[in-house]
């Protein structure tokens, strides 16, 4: 991870909320009252009384694809101090990972929560590891106080969508 202040977004860098493919989205160990939605939709995950929790360990394990391939900058995930999150690994591109396989592949990067981090300071990511970013499964191994509870009340994915060619910007060559 990088350890230059991330306190703004960007420029050109948009929440990538709305490109998440809701239809594929999941999450192994979620808690059946305190689920995914309630971190990472609009709406839910800025009501500090919502949030995910896991359900019979620490660990959570998301996968999230989106509608059209995004180049992924950074993310927030926010949680409470103790129970937050802290060892985050992220996966770009890797379908079908369950809880039994997800440490058969090397992550694509791993971030290390900090105080600061739970309280919505974004962790910038590897950008070269995530630039055709068809989906994103995220693995949160263990929380701040090694308890068998992890909650997250917020996530946010940043980015940008990868621009397709504009044809119409195209000039014509012409003979000669």
């Amino acid at each position: 991870m990088s350890g230059e202040s991330a306190s703004a977004i960007h420029k050109g860098q948009v929440d990538l909320l709305d490109f998440i493919d809701w239809s594929g989205v999941e999450c192994l160990n979620q808690s059946s009252t305190h689920s995914l939605p309630n971190a990472i939709k609009q709406g839910y995950r800025e009501d500090d009384g919502l949030h995910l929790e896991s359900d019979a360990d620490e660990q959570l394990l998301l996968y999230i694809p989106f509608t059209q391939v995004v180049k992924l900058y950074s993310v927030v995930i926010k949680g409470p101090e103790d129970e937050g999150p802290k060892t985050v690994k992220l996966f770009s591109n890797k379908e079908h990972m369950g809880f039994s396989n997800v440490s058969d592949f090397p992550p694509s990067d791993v971030a290390n929560l900090s105080e600061e981090n739970l309280k919505g300071k974004p962790v910038l990511l590897k950008y070269v590891k995530f630039q055709n970013v068809r989906s994103l499964t995220i693995f949160i191994e263990d929380n701040q106080s090694g308890s068998e509870l992890t909650k997250v009340q917020k996530i946010v994915l940043h980015g940008t969508t990868v621009e397709t060619t504009d044809m119409k910007g195209l000039k014509k060559i012409e003979d000669h």
